[in-house]
């Protein structure tokens, strides 16, 4: 009975917001007043000015990050969080933020983007590949391949990739370097027969579920990939996948009834007294890219560490994976000397 006990408290704690994050274990516990002092450092966070983004945006500058690229779409969007916190944080702070207009599906677009960071700045402390396609319906982008995958894992990818050496040039002046890939317990939904082996298998329609599921086994299994690469050659470079739990966002709100008209009311509704706030829904962010000594975790909230699913644990898929979507960049792209079609580490 106490195990089921502790397995409930876990899942609510993980999960929901308000007092449900102090039923976790005491070696478990963060929270953003836990998130170290950010003065000289330098952040990009993708999706950074809304959602679970801006609450990282938000909490880093909040701490004295000396700077930090914002890589969105919509300028609206950026333009009101920029206000919001100049109204909170004040002026000096909103104007630390760097707003770079990039959509993280056309991977050119995305080497152009990763340029104009390193072209700018001689530091890069922490990544936050936060932005995403949530559970929506299926789409192809322009290069033809399922948007969930195109945008959560290879743009990602690719400008982690492109962003690497001055990840590496930072390390190497002895400060650690933390990579955060917002994954989700929704990796679970993702199909049993997964195998990465093919794009007609990435472009086969799975559902919202079964295709956003999937992009999220993929953001764990590429944390992975990177710890298995690239920390033991690196050790000050850490790379791990975390789970934000259930956030009040405009995915959750809106976006869901999308591919759900209906039943994403009880996601947008019926959830919605129990949701976090998106403060609440960047922790698990937040101590993955301050403070965590690990590399290839999976963070749950406040700061538990998960095994993940059984495909999420897998390195051959995670290998199979990785392969795959060289592959597909160098295809797509046509650009092998600048396209870092070879490597993503």
């Amino acid at each position: 009975m106490g195990s089921v006990i502790k397995g409930v408290q876990t899942t609510i704690s993980q999960n929901l917001g308000g007092v449900a994050q102090k039923l976790a274990p005491a070696d478990q516990q963060f929270s953003l007043e836990h998130v170290p002092d950010q003065t000289g450092k330098v952040a990009v966070v993708t999706g950074g000015s809304e959602g679970i983004g801006y609450g990282s945006s938000h909490t880093l500058l909040s701490k004295n990050i000396s700077k930090l690229f914002i890589i969105s779409l919509s300028r609206e969007i950026v333009d009101g969080a920029k206000k919001s916190i100049a109204d909170e944080l004040g002026q000096e702070k909103a104007d630390r933020i760097h707003w770079i207009q990039c959509d993280l599906t056309d991977w050119k677009r995305v080497t152009e983007a990763a340029k104009e960071i390193s072209d700018s700045s001689d530091r890069l402390d922490i990544l936050i590949n936060n932005a995403g396609r949530g559970i929506m319906s299926y789409k192809l982008t322009d290069y033809g391949v399922e948007e969930h995958m195109a945008l959560n894992l290879i743009g990602h990818a690719t400008l982690t990739s492109h962003l690497m050496p001055l990840l590496k040039k930072t390390a190497e002046k002895g400060d650690k370097v933390r990579i955060v890939n917002l994954a989700s317990n929704a990796h679970m939904s993702a199909p049993k027969d997964t195998k990465f082996e093919s794009l007609d298998e990435l472009n086969t329609d799975l559902g919202a579920m079964g295709q956003y599921g999937r992009s999220k086994l993929a953001d764990l299994l590429y944390a992975r990939y990177l710890a298995r690469h690239l920390t033991p050659s690196h050790p000050n470079i850490l790379a791990n996948a975390v789970h934000p739990g259930i956030v009040k966002t405009r995915q959750s709100e809106e976006l869901i009834h999308e591919p759900f008209p209906v039943a994403g009311y009880a996601m947008s509704t019926g959830m919605s007294p129990f949701k976090k706030s998106v403060f609440e829904g960047c922790v698990s962010s937040m101590f993955a890219a301050t403070t965590t000594e690990k590399s290839g975790q999976y963070i749950c909230p406040p700061a538990a560490i998960e095994p993940g699913s059984d495909l999420a644990q897998d390195e051959a898929l995670g290998e199979q994976m990785m392969k795959l979507a060289s592959e597909i960049v160098q295809q797509k792209t046509n650009n092998v000397k600048d396209g870092c079609p070879m490597k993503f580490y």
